[in-house]
This record gives structure tokens, sequence and C-alpha cells, in this order.
């Protein structure tokens, strides 16, 4: 988010070190960002962290979750993630939006994010709204009350990583699927920018 506005502040937490906030008053919001993780693996942090999420749910704190983030957040909560029976998401993916508020920022009611995943939110949690799909991810973004915002796709991302990415893990992806992600890249821009800003609003507001 720094990329939007250079003057935001950060404190990090390695929860996969065991380091977790203390207290949750004092900040704008939380973000869970992705992992090599799953979020069905059977790890005390991810048990730990699920924890947090409900207790940020229940007093409404304001969370936003990312790839990883987006399907802990999910689960959490009560949805189901899995492997995807349609293979990897990489590349750039356009995206439908049915969420009016953050179609309605000028951009259209589609966008364009750079996806890096295996894992999906196959089933949303009671209570919560789809706010992006497509063909590949039928739930690839949620909103949760005022107070939760996810997105399956990485906004952070920039095509140089996602490009390295895809290479180094061609084999793990498969040849068909990495060459149509690479192809992506120079077909699609990546619209990181304009996530970023929902995201910063989101927190703001």
């Amino acid at each position: 988010l720094r990329w939007v506005d250079p003057t935001l502040s950060f404190e990090v937490w390695d929860v996969e070190e065991g380091e977790f906030p203390t207290t949750i008053d004092g900040v704008d919001g939380f973000i869970i960002t992705g992992s090599k993780s799953s979020v069905y693996d059977d790890k005390p942090w991810i048990r730990s962290l699920e924890a947090l999420v409900r207790r940020l749910h229940d007093a409404e704190r304001k969370l936003v979750g990312i790839c990883f983030g987006h399907q802990l957040i999910a689960q959490a909560l009560g949805g189901v993630v899995d492997k995807s029976p349609k293979g990897w998401g990489v590349g750039v993916h356009t995206y439908t939006l049915s969420d009016p508020v953050l179609a309605n920022d000028g951009g259209g009611r589609c966008v364009n994010l750079l996806a890096s995943h295996q894992d999906q939110v196959i089933t949303e949690p009671a209570g919560a709204t789809v706010i992006a799909h497509n063909e590949h991810c039928e739930i690839a973004g949620l909103r949760i009350g005022e107070h939760i915002l996810t997105f399956q796709g990485h906004p952070e991302f920039i095509p140089e990583y996602a490009r390295e990415i895809m290479r180094f893990r061609r084999a793990m992806i498969g040849d068909e699927r990495t060459d149509s992600g690479l192809a992506s890249l120079d077909a699609l821009e990546h619209e990181g920018e304009r996530v970023a800003r929902w995201m910063l609003d989101f927190l703001r507001n």
C-alpha cells in the first residue's frame, strides 16, 4: 500500500514464528498476506491465526486478506478451502466484479490481477458476499459486513516477480498453464494499484 500512500506505517508480525499482536487496538486494520503453506495444513500457527481472525470478526475490526489470507479468513469463519480441480491459477486473471462500491471507481466492472494459487475457496462462509469471480475461480473475493475484504489475487505482485515464480515452478504448474500465464503478462495489464486503492479506502472508512 505504500506505493499508493508513502506516509503509511506498518507493524509486522511473523505468525509462522509465533508472533501475534498482543492487542487488536491501536491500528487502523489488519492484513493477512500470502503464504507458501495451505490453510488446511496441520500447523499450530495456522490454528492460532484462525483464532485471531475470529476475534477480529467478533470485534468487527477491519481485516483484509490476500491469497492465503483470503482463504484463511474464509476457513476460519466456516468456509471450505481445497485444491482447485481446475489446476493452478497463474499470470494475470480478469475477474468480474459484483461489488458496486468497487466497480464504481471508474475502472469498470472487471479487474485484472496477478494470481498464483492452487488452493481456492470452494464454499464461502455464512454471511459473506462474493465480490469477484471468473471461470477459473468462482470465489475470488469476499466482503463480510463492513469490516472484512478479501482477494484471491495478488495486488502487491509485479509482473517481473510473477514471471520468475512461474519459471521456477514450471514443473509443478505444467508447461501449458505456465506458458499461458507468461503470455498473459504481455496481453493484460495488472491493476494492482487499483486494488491497493480499494484496500486503503476500505481500511480508512
